[in-house]
């Protein structure tokens, strides 16, 4: 099957032979105002595409893409909480979980705009009772000392929130440390128990489904730390739960079950993906960070994109934009590998947060209607901090055989204050080589005079496509605006790819084999079918032991 058999798309296959000969330094000799033209804002936020390998007539074309599949279509249906997630028959409402309290949103008969804001009053109850100090361990002691436990996206978002925002505590949420556990194999809540004091630890598990092995393994390993730390007080199980952990899950039995109580429980919905449920209580460790109100400032942020996504033609809108440019470049010109290089050491867990992300929503080779795709879907993607990366893997991106296109995102300002000459003075060290980077990568070095007459192995070809996402400065609200933007453009590229970004069929046989192989590991092998590289590993490691 092939999306692109479509008047617009053969148009645009037909308009890659031109331009997928054309390098981006002609392209800015032929148009000195690309800038102009191909830059696009929003209050706090701005995109510039002029580093792609695009004229007018290619965004032009890629709207008239969008059009052809409906975009329009599926974005109200995302909306208006229609059950776009196929798959598993349910909406996907993301949206919803960032949206004010006085809208309304009707599914499947009963409003869901109310119960989240009820849990987000339920979630500031805790936060400021935590800050406060006054939640207190079984000895009696404040809790000064949070572990979130989780994984993939009930750890991914709020751990990378955490690290970008962590310059917005305020007076009461300083005094609170946060860590994150998410390693199965213990080497994270191992060496971080060594270091904690029981008697003011408060452990927050986040799982939708509360069946996730990793994340319970994890948690039954801090109740039964808790309780030998508590052997000489005696102090009942039960209490220990209550005063030690908070759940944060769509399956509040579970929790029951677990023995949590029902006070210490914060809820969200099936239909939240675990990618997209920062917005929801899984974001309690980053309301414990930057206190409830930069938390609902972070949820501004989003829903003013969110609002952004729906209202705006698709030629000035930002996500739809950054999403068409990705077709562009993966099913047009053939590139299918993707760096995200954030200029700022607070954006250092961006990559991975947007690698689950991206992979994890478009990494499909089936259509919504199960047939197997004829093209190109989610590209590969990696990172790091951009200084950093230059010393990695720039090489490769400069002078490497594979073609591959770059986010750059950076802010215009930050070390604001009358006393920070030197901090300033580094931000513009930053700023001087992220644009000198997106410059070489797109241009090459035709920007040096006489460049030509280098020998080969000192050229740079540039004609690598580049983004540059500059935020006014990093606050919780435009950090809420820019990851809703790359939110809105995976959902954009899974319409036009024609597949479901909502789910992620992909993920759960490994798990299920796993757990399979279980009783193999522990030395029983009945019932269990192996081949010979597994079984030969699993021998070998049991002889170890």
């Amino acid at each position: 099957m092939n999306v692109f058999a479509t008047e617009a798309g053969t148009d645009l296959y037909e308009h890659a032979t031109v331009m997928g000969k054309a390098h981006i330094a002609s392209l800015f000799q032929q148009n000195a105002e690309r800038f102009e033209d191909f830059s696009f804002s929003v209050p706090g936020l701005m995109l510039d595409l002029s580093k792609q390998r695009i004229s007018s007539e290619t965004l032009n074309l890629l709207c008239e893409l969008a059009r052809e599949k409906h975009l329009k279509q599926w974005i109200e249906d995302l909306y208006n909480g229609e059950k776009i997630n196929t798959s598993e028959d349910r909406p996907a409402l993301h949206t919803a979980l960032r949206a004010p309290a006085d809208q309304r949103l009707n599914v499947d008969g009963e409003d869901v705009i109310a119960p989240i804001h009820e849990n987000l009053s339920r979630m500031e109850t805790l936060v400021n009772c935590i800050h406060a100090g006054q939640w207190l361990g079984c000895t009696g002691h404040p809790i000064d000392t949070i572990v979130n436990i989780g994984v993939g996206g009930s750890d991914l978002g709020p751990f990378m929130a955490c690290k970008a925002l962590s310059e917005f505590t305020t007076d009461s949420s300083r005094k609170v440390d946060i860590h994150f556990v998410s390693s199965m194999d213990g080497s994270h809540i191992s060496s971080l128990l060594d270091r904690l004091n029981p008697t003011r630890t408060l452990f927050v598990i986040s799982s939708k489904s509360f069946t996730t092995i990793d994340t319970l393994a994890n948690a039954e390993t801090a109740k039964e730390w808790l309780k030998r730390a508590d052997q000489h007080d005696q102090m009942n199980e039960a209490l220990i739960l209550k005063r030690h952990f908070i759940g944060v899950s769509a399956t509040p039995k579970r929790m029951v079950d677990w023995g949590i109580p029902e006070s210490n429980h914060l809820y969200f919905w099936e239909w939240t993906g675990g990618r997209y449920s920062m917005w929801s209580t899984i974001g309690l460790p980053i309301a414990l960070r930057i206190g409830m109100q930069g938390f609902r400032d972070m949820l501004a942020g989003a829903h003013a994109m969110d609002t952004h996504f729906r209202n705006t033609e698709f030629e000035s809108n930002l996500p739809v934009l950054l999403a068409l440019t990705g077709i562009w470049n993966i099913n047009f010109l053939g590139i299918t590998a993707h760096a995200i290089l954030p200029y700022d050491g607070r954006l250092s867990h961006l990559p991975s947060y947007l690698e689950q992300l991206e992979m994890e929503s478009n990494g499909k080779n089936t259509t919504r209607t199960n047939e197997m795709v004829g093209y190109n879907t989610c590209p590969v993607l990696w990172g790091e901090i951009g200084t950093n990366a230059q010393h990695a893997f720039y090489q490769l991106l400069h002078q490497g055989t594979i073609p591959v296109m770059c986010d750059f995102i950076t802010c215009s300002t930050r070390y604001e204050g009358p006393n920070n000459t030197e901090l300033k003075h580094q931000h513009q060290l930053n700023l001087s080589n992220c644009l000198a980077q997106s410059q070489i990568l797109a241009l090459g070095d035709t920007v040096i005079e006489g460049a030509e007459n280098s020998p080969p192995h000192k050229r740079y070809r540039g004609n690598q496509p580049c983004s540059t996402l500059l935020l006014d400065k990093l606050t919780p609200e435009t950090f809420g605006m820019l990851i809703a933007m790359y939110e809105h453009k995976v959902f954009v590229q899974s319409v036009i790819w024609n597949i479901n970004p909502f789910d992620q069929w992909g993920v759960e046989l490994g798990k299920t084999i796993a757990t399979g192989l279980l009783p193999a590991l522990n030395g029983s092998s009945d019932g269990v079918s192996l081949d010979s590289s597994t079984r030969g590993l699993i021998n070998h490691i049991n002889t170890k032991r």
